[in-house]
């Protein structure tokens, strides 16, 4: 099996080649474990080549005559076959017609295998190779390459992008989806396929959808759509990806994440500007049919994965305090298959990032089928969470590559506290009418950029806090456990340290037992009601050898304390207060020699669940 990978294909482009290597280094954010391409000259010329490892080692392998008019590519990461030249894609039929890229699980592999391919001889251990050999039997059984693709994806069970290339048809593509992200991309005199747009900007701004349970056949000048059950002709017209390329460049950071990171103060006021009414005014602009649509709910349901789950966990409180409606956020890979009783009047928000998680894509199927009111917050414009949701709105942060993500993170805290003030202004609360958002939020940008711009000092406090330490710990109450769970995440996914997060008033109930020696534990205090209380806690684990390290709301500051943020409203201290701990989960990696961006096992996109 496969997931996460990135997909790239063109038809028609004497470039195919660079377009190809090109597009695959743009998906290497996703994380991938071995990279391919096939290309095909249409005048009966193809090459095959992929490589265990990095793209740059595929690249090395391509040699100058390694050209032509159609071609596909593909990044893998292994969940099921061990990463290696076998096992990367395209995965090849036995008689060498056909080579199929994949992302996806086919969850009915073996049985096909069994119950059609008993006499076929595998090379890898992928279900992505039972498909292509598949396709070929029922090609050599009389069927066209188009009819054998259609059969074999009537037969299959799970998620899938697929982009197959038929060596007998080299003048075309075919291209089928259900539940993986795939995009046709139009050029002029040109068409590709890529898993995300921003593989093939450079290229095109123009790009078709491909829905759930269709195959698209595709040449250098036409894009025919079908269903995949009936063969059912789709009309469909292309949209505009507003993209900035450079946005996705590196320029001239060392990783994404430190630019990432930089980038988070000009996102608060991105976020500013996309949703004041003018310059001038406090006001935000949330369509009103969003805010009519929320004012009939008798709770809010966050759904999200991961870091967007812990920003899910601030937008609860924001929720709550600013539009007294009952709010919880709750992990989605839980939710689908252990679906709490809901209330009567439920309202729910998919917090993603890329807006292809496929553990929040199964809730949003699941209460599609029930009818109820549904809303995306996400980055992406277009995405599939974005489309098949009632109502989206956006992050505005700017393409994010690296794997560990911190600017989604502080602009979904944001779009929410938008949405919450906006909700309690028309429902009248006291509390949203009083909370000066736009203030606060540019309050937010400046102090948040006072704190990246204090890069030395967090480097130096990495290093002396966790150059050598397998382990380490987060704690705060309220909106400060929050930030913790969040900040042990970064750590641990970028450094590799065993982190975690705690309520700091658990500790004393067992956790404490871990703490030794120069055990690291950074106390987030920005919470005026139990600050008293976690300083409590901090003395508790002092006392037991522990290296401590506080970061504190200047109000709350004393002269023992490390880290001073500046203030400003309770309510949104965790966009400041996560700025130091994504420092420290860079800086620590840095220090341990790691690819800061490609954290191994890891990928930016879960595409499967």
């Amino acid at each position: 099996m496969t997931n996460m990978c990135g997909i790239v294909g063109v038809i028609g482009n004497p470039k195919t080649t660079d377009i190809l290597l090109k597009g695959l280094e743009k998906l290497e954010y996703r994380g991938y474990d071995s990279a391919g391409i096939y290309v095909n000259d249409e005048q009966g010329n193809d090459f095959l080549i992929k490589r265990k490892g990095k793209i740059s080692e595929l690249e090395a392998a391509v040699t100058p005559d390694v050209q032509g008019l159609m071609g596909i590519g593909h990044t893998r990461w292994a969940t099921h076959g061990v990463p290696s030249d076998q096992n990367a894609h395209p995965q090849v039929s036995n008689d060498g017609r056909f080579y199929l890229v994949h992302n996806g699980v086919i969850e009915n592999y073996q049985a096909l295998k069994d119950d059609y391919l008993n006499d076929v001889d595998f090379v890898s251990d992928t279900d992505t190779e039972v498909v292509v050999q598949l396709v070929a039997k029922f090609a050599r059984e009389g069927l066209s390459g188009h009819d054998a693709f259609q059969k074999a994806l009537r037969l299959l069970q799970g998620s899938f992008a697929f982009i197959l290339a038929d060596r007998q048809e080299a003048d075309r593509l075919y291209v089928a989806k259900n539940k993986s992200p795939l995009l046709i991309g139009a050029g002029k005199g040109f068409n590709v396929v890529c898993s995300d747009a921003l593989a093939m900007i450079d290229e095109t701004n123009q790009f078709v959808e491909i829905h759930d349970g269709e195959m698209v056949t595709l040449t250098a000048d036409q894009i025919k759509i079908e269903t995949i059950a009936a063969g059912t002709p789709v009309e469909r017209a292309p949209y505009t990806v507003e993209m900035d390329p450079d946005a996705a460049s590196k320029g001239t950071y060392p990783y994404y994440m430190l630019k990432e990171i930089d980038e988070e103060p000009a996102v608060m006021r991105r976020i500013l500007s996309n949703y004041q009414t003018d310059d001038q005014s406090h006001e935000f602009k949330i369509d009103t049919e969003i805010l009519d649509a929320m004012q009939q709910a008798d709770k809010l349901y966050i759904v999200a994965a991961g870091t967007s789950y812990h920003a899910g966990l601030v937008g609860a409180t924001l929720f709550e305090k600013l539009t007294d409606t009952p709010a919880e956020a709750y992990l989605a890979s839980e939710f689908g298959y252990h679906m709490p009783l809901l209330t009567k009047h439920p309202f729910f928000i998919f917090l993603t990032q890329s807006g292809e998680t496929a553990d929040s894509r199964q809730v949003l199927v699941k209460i599609n089928q029930m009818h109820l009111p549904t809303l995306t917050i996400t980055n992406v414009p277009n995405s599939t969470l974005s489309r098949e949701a009632d109502y989206t709105l956006l992050l505005y942060a700017g393409p994010e590559i690296a794997v560990a993500s911190t600017k989604a993170y502080t602009a979904q805290i944001a779009v929410q506290a938008v949405l919450a003030k906006e909700l309690g202004e028309a429902k009248h609360v006291q509390a949203a009418q009083a909370f000066d958002l736009q203030q606060q939020l540019s309050l937010v940008a400046a102090g948040q950029q006072q704190l990246v711009d204090e890069k030395d000092h967090f480097k130096e406090l990495a290093h002396d806090y966790l150059a050598d330490q397998p382990s380490a710990f987060y704690i705060g109450r309220g909106l400060d456990y929050d930030v913790s769970l969040e900040a042990a995440l970064k750590l641990k996914e970028v450094s590799y340290i065993l982190a975690e997060g705690f309520a700091a008033g658990e500790l004393k109930h067992g956790t404490i037992a871990l703490i030794q020696d120069n055990t690291p534990v950074i106390a987030f205090l920005t919470d005026p009601t139990t600050v008293g209380l976690t300083r409590g806690n901090i003395k508790e684990v002092q006392a037991r050898g522990a290296h401590t390290m506080t970061i504190v709301s200047q109000a709350l500051a004393t002269a023992d304390d490390q880290i001073i943020l500046p203030d400003v409203d309770d309510l949104l201290t965790p966009l400041l207060s996560i700025i130091p701990a994504q420092l420290f989960a860079y800086y620590a990696s840095l220090e341990k020699g790691l690819d800061v961006d490609k954290p191994r096992n890891l990928a930016k996109s879960v595409t499967v669940e």
